[in-house]
């Protein structure tokens, strides 16, 4: 189930009694309990954390009834530390779940209770169970699957999955609607792209963003003095100094990028992205944002129209020959930032020097 298909269900008052949320994005994680929370009377929520309790003392809490509320909503945290550790589990599996088994609340246990429970839930209790740690890909995957498998008996589950850029861009638009916040499309592009699409940190942005703006429009230029890590219009300057050969600029994006701490392989990886897109765009004739935003969905690759125009950009300022100089540099640069070297500046401005030559 997605987080969207739940909140519909809450809003027309049905929610299932038993619910597993699996996976690390905290915006909706938030925005579920905002709304399940929403639906019971204050100090009906209650919260067990199973690195201090067990899995079967918080569905006792369940199965009790309460003398204070009718219903209640029980919310069980770090799910993850109930899963088997030492002879319940490989040893590899029990040394990335956490500390060996030492007899606490925290090392492990039985998911027959829940089972059970699961069959016969308490009326007007609704048991919600955490499981944040784990994400979905890479190495993960596996360890996740092991806690989808541990609560198994539990039938909804609502995957959690983090934000991609462009579906953290429509999310933020949404919130912006709601907060009367108005951001042109470049700063929205730079809010979404500098905190990398962390719909979370996004909307704590967006919130304090209001506060400050009023109703007055935000710019690009306000975004990267207000919000943290929010350099991108810097590598912009950078990229575009270097479409006009103008080597003092290029040079002066750099030192603005190196004093405001900028980890320079990540600025690197951006101008490889950057260079190799407009490449692409010039090998295949694209002319127009338009056409540059198309092809590019075509092939899978999100895009939207201002990303489109900074592709052009750059596909204007650089010929053909000019753009497949420059991704050889880029090669050269990435493997000097890979290799043993003074500094990873000098390497950055060897490159800025020949590609302005």
């Amino acid at each position: 189930m997605l987080p969207a298909q739940l909140l519909a269900q809450i809003k027309q008052g049905k929610c299932p009694p038993v619910l597993l949320l699996l996976g690390p994005e905290a915006y909706d994680r938030r925005r579920l309990k905002e709304a399940l929370a929403a639906n019971f009377s204050e100090g009906s929520l209650v919260e067990h954390d199973l690195t201090e309790t067990a899995l079967g003392e918080a569905i006792d809490d369940a199965r009790a009834l309460s003398l204070f509320a009718a219903e209640r909503l029980i919310w069980v945290l770090n799910a993850e530390a109930a899963l088997p550790k030492g002879k319940s589990a490989t040893s590899e599996d029990a040394e990335e779940d956490g500390e060996a088994d030492s007899g606490g609340a925290h090392s492990g246990g039985d998911a027959a209770p829940l089972a059970a429970y699961v069959k016969d839930p308490t009326p007007g209790v609704t048991l919600v169970v955490e499981a944040a740690r784990f994400d979905f890909e890479g190495d993960d995957k596996r360890k996740q699957e092991r806690v989808r498998k541990f609560y198994a008996a539990i039938p909804t589950v609502v995957e959690l999955r983090r934000y991609a850029l462009h579906e953290a861009r429509a999310e933020a638009g949404n919130l912006l609607r709601r907060a009367g916040l108005k951001l042109d499309a470049p700063a929205l592009d730079l809010l979404v792209e500098a905190l990398g699409g962390d719909m979370a940190r996004i909307a704590v942005e967006i919130e304090k963003l209001a506060l400050f703006a009023g109703n007055r429009m935000v710019g690009a230029a306000e975004i990267a003095a207000l919000v943290p890590d929010a350099r991108t219009v810097t590598i912009f300057a950078l990229v575009n100094a270097l479409g006009r050969r103008d080597r003092v600029r290029s040079l002066e994006a750099l030192d603005t990028l190196v004093k405001e701490g900028e980890y320079l392989p990540l600025v690197l990886s951006f101008l490889s992205t950057q260079f190799r897109m407009a490449l692409v765009a010039r090998e295949a004739g694209l002319r127009g944002a338009g056409q540059i935003q198309t092809h590019f969905v075509r092939m899978g690759v999100p895009m939207w129209p201002s990303r489109a125009e900074q592709i052009l950009q750059t596909v204007s300022q650089f010929s053909q020959r000019q753009l497949e100089s420059a991704v050889k540099l880029l090669f050269r640069a990435d493997s000097g930032l890979r290799d043993a070297r003074p500094d990873d500046r000098t390497i950055m401005e060897q490159f800025v020097v020949e590609l302005t030559r």
